[in-house]
């Protein structure tokens, strides 16, 4: 299992190791172990799926405020994404920036999302399926959220604007000069 980390460190893109033969491959796709002595001692609560049906689906950017806030670890079980993480911890160097990666059934990449970002992706392939350990279960109201396609965060989606199919909640987000966040950059 290898971890990298991204331009923002705190993101981490793991990529498991896949043995196969012509029957298919084995992949371990997550250890503890591993995990902690290359991200650190997390703890999961919770493991969540969301399936979406059209290409350019995009769900996000979501985040938990403090006390509730959650850590992501995300990996696509079927199809594929861009998967995208904005930094919006507070005095942070990187606030307002975001890294993404794309993640697949095929390459069995996974991507660790700390708290203190918001978190969203856009499918490429039609029947996409999403599975997502998190550090804190979900609480109503903690739940917050960004605008996918704030100009200010200059993401390159890889979907036209007015083709985006989004929840009615995403589409009107706050941009992320009015969104309420409790994070502080704690160097």
């Amino acid at each position: 299992m290898n971890f990298d980390r991204l331009e923002i460190p705190e993101v981490v893109h793991v990529s498991p190791k896949r043995v196969g033969d012509d029957r298919g491959y084995f992949s371990e796709t997550f250890r503890a172990d591993l995990f902690s002595a290359h991200v650190g001692d997390i703890t999961f609560v919770q493991e969540n799926q969301s399936l979406s049906a059209q290409v350019g689906t995009v769900r996000g950017m979501h985040y938990q405020l403090s006390p509730k806030a959650q850590g992501k670890l995300v990996s696509c079980l079927s199809g594929a994404i861009v998967d995208v993480a904005v930094d919006i911890r507070r005095g942070s160097p990187t606030y307002g920036r975001h890294v993404k990666a794309e993640l697949s059934s095929r390459n069995g990449c996974q991507l660790w999302i700390p708290p203190g970002f918001a978190h969203g992706f856009c499918t490429l392939e039609p029947n996409t399926l999403i599975s997502y350990k998190v550090t804190d279960y979900y609480s109503p109201e903690h739940d917050r959220g960004l605008l996918w396609n704030d100009g200010v965060l200059e993401i390159d989606w890889p979907v036209d604007f007015a083709a985006a199919v989004l929840s009615a909640k995403d589409k009107i987000q706050p941009s992320l000069a009015s969104i309420d966040t409790n994070f502080v950059y704690g160097g």
